[in-house]
């Protein structure tokens, strides 16, 4: 452990605020009346973390990274404060036990905590408090623009929950791309403009986003990490990531100064050897807490009214900060701890061992887990479309698809990445909050991407020896689901296609299916 050396003589504090490796800002709740005098930091690395799921090395560095360099905001504070290392409590692993040690310790009046990433957290601090007969004040996180109590209040009655609607409620009560009642342009939101591939001789130059190499502190996180966790996977030497409130504030500005104009239309496009796009890659600052999503909003409004960036390309930014991220945690929140185990299809084929290495004949596949075995990232369509489709397609066990993306991305924390996994790349919520399973052939990813470029199997082919295990696992789904596919307006029209195919066919795709299923770790 390591506290404060600087701080004054010991004494029983009367509050402990314990701040989580995701909440690392100065506005959070519990230090905003803390009393120097009379209270104390908390915060603890925990080895368990890292082990919970089989964690991308960069995810840890940037948990680690981060929470040092907050640390050290603490201490020139001169706030009393224990910092509890990975290297500490050799004989203790877990976060809820060695914050345990230390609070037993400390034996202080109430334990202050902000509102967890996550269930399990949450129920751990709640135990925790009544084991050890503390107070728990636990703070709701103002760091969203939506409350829990406020989704609880907006879904209540609905059969069915539609972002659309969430969002264009929260446009209206936060004033965001607003003209007096009516949203700006006419029209709330611009998915039409949106949706492009890069042409067809690429996509051109691509203005880098704003990447940092690291400092001092990062650099030793970055050796313990690959001292500790050696047969973990992914990648360290292209650690880029913001891990301070300064680095988040240069990361912002240089989005919406070069980058937001063009995100817009190729939002949605792939291409081999782009693993940044036009993407913003504020996820990880705003998910840490060093970006505070009304700031990045108000800059991206700012842009399309003073500096006459497209409306389309502010809008679908606004979209994903306002629109789909609030209403993502919202829903983890209103739903849990029963969306964990959400199985809609009733799936549970085990996740292919190539998630983990990228070895896999499939070119658009091989190219998505590489890039986020190199970076720790892929943006939202290669999530959607590419890894996550094909484990829907695949009938992957939903918790095994949703402890891979957990593990693999630096930005994951569990609010936002299980009910983006389950209910939306899986569908395995149904229609809770997601109107149609998004499926596609093959031939989507070759319209969107240059993936299939090369490939060993060919998009066009559902049966055959190059048939692609995409577009041969598409039309198995659409025969295996049809009745449930066929009475959803959204996807009718993907059934009513099969009505061409004769009984011959049919039996070849379900053949062809059945033996791509049986052999995944070997695509």
């Amino acid at each position: 452990m390591s506290p404060d050396r600087s701080a004054p003589a010991w004494t029983r504090p009367q509050r402990v605020v314990w701040v989580l490796g995701d909440q690392l800002w100065m506005g959070h709740p519990a230090l905003v009346d803390f009393n120097p005098a009379t209270d104390h930091v908390l915060m603890v690395e925990a080895p368990g973390e890292a082990r919970a799921v089989w964690n991308h090395r960069a995810r840890i560095a940037v948990f680690l990274s981060a929470m040092r360099h907050f640390c050290n905001d603490v201490h020139r504070l001169g706030w009393a404060y224990t910092y509890v290392r990975l290297t500490d409590m050799a004989d203790e692993p877990s976060l809820a036990g060695r914050a345990q040690r230390v609070l037993q310790s400390l034996q202080p009046r109430v334990l202050r905590l902000c509102e967890p990433g996550d269930w399990r957290t949450l129920t751990s601090a709640q135990a925790l408090a009544d084991d050890l007969g503390v107070d728990l004040e636990l703070f709701a996180d103002p760091h969203f623009m939506c409350s829990r109590t406020e989704f609880a209040r907006w879904a209540q009655g609905k059969k069915t929950l539609r972002m659309e609607f969430f969002y264009r409620d929260m446009r209206r009560r936060h004033g965001v791309l607003m003209e007096g009642r009516d949203p700006a342009g006419g029209q709330w939101n611009y998915d039409s403009d949106n949706r492009q591939g890069f042409p067809a001789s690429g996509p051109g130059p691509i203005a880098a986003p704003e990447l940092f190499a690291p400092d001092r502190i990062t650099e030793q996180v970055l050796t313990l990490v690959a001292e500790l966790f050696p047969d973990h996977p992914g990648d360290l030497a292209h650690f880029v990531w913001p891990v301070t409130r300064a680095q988040a504030l240069e990361a912002l500005e240089r989005f919406i100064s070069v980058r937001l104009a063009p995100f817009g239309p190729y939002q949605d496009a792939m291409w081999t050897g782009t693993p940044w796009g036009w993407h913003s890659l504020l996820s990880v600052a705003l998910n840490l807490h060093l970006l505070d999503p009304r700031e990045v909003i108000a800059a991206a409004e700012a842009a399309w009214r003073e500096q006459h960036l497209p409306l389309a390309s502010v809008e679908g930014f606004i979209r994903q900060v306002l629109g789909w991220r609030e209403f993502i945690r919202g829903l983890y929140w209103l739903d849990m701890p029963q969306m964990a185990e959400a199985n809609h299809f009733d799936h549970h084929r085990a996740l292919p061992a190539w998630y983990w290495t990228g070895q896999t004949r499939m070119a658009c596949q091989r190219e998505v887990v590489q890039q986020t075995l190199t970076h720790g990232y892929a943006h939202h369509i290669q999530r959607l479309m590419v890894t996550g489709q094909f484990a829907l397609l695949a009938e992957i066990e939903p918790r095994q698809v949703s402890d891979w993306y957990l593990a693999m991305y630096v930005d994951a924390v569990e609010w936002v990445e299980l009910p983006n996994t389950v209910g939306m790349a899986l569908h395995a919520t149904g229609p809770r909050f997601t109107s149609k399973p998004y499926i596609a052939s093959g031939q989507y990813l070759k319209r969107m991407s240059n993936y299939c470029q090369g490939c060993a199997y060919d998009p066009a082919q559902r049966t055959g020896p190059r048939a692609c295990p995409v577009t041969t696992l598409y039309w198995h789904f659409l025969l295996r689901h049809a009745d449930e596919l066929a009475r959803n307006p959204r996807t009718a029209l993907m059934v009513k296609s099969t009505a061409r195919l004769s009984p011959e066919e049919r039996l070849r795709i379900n053949q062809t299916a059945a033996d791509v299923l049986d052999h995944l770790d070997d695509l």
